[in-house]
């Protein structure tokens, strides 16, 4: 092999990590949507609470609202009235209660709310089956949130929660993070176009990759399949060029006859920053740029595209994103599983969770055979687990690390 085409060192997972996310930026532009479309969106600025809540002291219990020093005659009280939620603030009249509801205004000159199970109420006078104390069963204003308090901060994906809480506080639109733009292709003479190719190869990873990366917060374009052949792909990444803020390629990246996409990028006009990562599956992964556009391309054996979309694109869609990105691997584990490997590179298999657990952590059994091709594991897996790179054998009850996917099987 020549010095021309001598590969260069492979990435670590760390610095491939670091590199993909260096070569994208957090977006600046934002758009407004209604309160309903923001769920799973990334607020653009912090939202500070309008008013404190509740506005005004309010009762926390259907019962009665009076003076609690106020014993009136007889060890009784006379009922002047009810106040409901939604009822205007009203005044106690002195000497006297008033029947109140869940939520209503507590009136003016009361202190207390009795609940209805601690009174006797006979001929339209109260009498309390206990004594009282001042202050009791009342929602004191500004208890639930303070005026100028943090409702939503900037850079945090909404979730329900937050729906709820902006719409108490009257706000109906939001101002969230435009999603980052997608493009995602395939290549390879053998995939179909519409479910089967030449060879019977449906295109599994393009779907696929949509579907991750949507779930993920992008806009995606679909854009098809590019032939194996070097000069319609210098033509369509020159086309391409500044219509999306990250590409993604599944296949072509590696060093086989028909692996263009490499020298096309850069026929194109486009740089390789970094290419190779010490990971199996998915060493022949690329990171790049054409124009303004960032380029990760991702091998194309189905689950070798798999694991690299979560190790690689997802990050870079939470760097654009403003979102936090840790680590894939934190969660401990123990293996459930036995067998030697070739160390040198770290690797990426599926797992499920065992019965029970070891010194207070899941024990994860191996699901397939290793292969890179292969999505079937996946279907039974609730998240994968790394192997490092300098492990050459795993014994039931080694340490290991895993990620767990969010929603588990399938």
């Amino acid at each position: 092999m020549s010095a021309e085409t001598t590969p260069p060192p492979m990435l670590d997972i760390e610095a491939a990590s670091r590199l993909a996310r260096a070569l994208v930026s957090p977006i600046a532009e934002a758009e407004t949507v209604p309160l309903a479309q923001a769920p799973g969106r990334v607020a653009a600025r912090r939202i500070a609470a309008p008013r404190a809540l509740p506005a005004a002291d309010r009762s926390a219990m259907d019962g009665f609202a009076l003076l609690a020093a106020d014993r009136g005659e007889g060890g009784t009280l006379p009922v002047a009235g009810t106040v409901a939620a939604g009822d205007p603030r009203r005044a106690l009249p002195e000497g006297a209660s008033l029947r109140i509801f869940t939520g209503a205004f507590l009136p003016e000159g009361a202190d207390t709310v009795v609940p209805v199970e601690d009174c006797l109420e006979e001929g339209g006078r109260l009498r309390l089956r206990h004594p009282v104390k001042a202050g009791c069963h009342v929602r004191r204003a500004g208890s639930e949130q303070p005026e100028g308090g943090t409702l939503l901060r900037a850079g945090a994906r909404v979730r329900p929660q937050h729906v709820g809480l902006l719409a108490a506080n009257g706000i109906g639109r939001l101002a969230v993070v435009r999603r980052p733009r997608l493009g995602i292709l395939s290549t390879g003479d053998e995939l179909g176009r519409d479910g089967q190719g030449p060879e019977g190869i449906p295109d599994s990873n393009r779907p696929m990759l949509i579907a991750l990366a949507q779930a993920a917060g992008a806009e995606v374009e679909d854009l098809g399949i590019l032939p194996d052949e070097c000069a319609a792909t210098v033509a369509r990444l020159r086309a391409l060029c500044g219509r999306h803020d990250l590409l993604v390629t599944s296949g072509a990246v590696s060093m086989g006859g028909r692996d263009h996409l490499r020298p096309a990028l850069e026929e194109a006009g486009g740089t390789v920053e970094g290419w190779r990562v010490a990971l199996k599956p998915g060493k022949p992964v690329l990171f790049g740029r054409l124009g303004p556009t960032a380029v990760t391309a991702l091998p194309g054996h189905p689950l070798a595209a798999f694991v690299t979309f979560h190790l690689f694109v997802a990050a870079q869609i939470a760097q654009m994103l403003h979102a936090p990105w840790t680590p894939l691997f934190t969660e401990p584990a123990r293996a459930g599983f036995d067998g030697s490997r070739k160390p040198g590179r770290a690797e990426v298999v599926p797992v499920r969770m065992g019965h029970g657990q070891l010194q207070g952590v899941p024990i994860l059994r191996r699901l397939g055979e290793g292969g890179s091709g292969s999505l079937y594991p996946l279907a039974e897996a609730d998240g994968l687990a790394l192997i490092p790179s300098d492990v050459d054998r795993i014994r039931s009850g080694d340490r290991l690390l895993w990620h767990r996917f969010a929603c588990g099987r399938g």
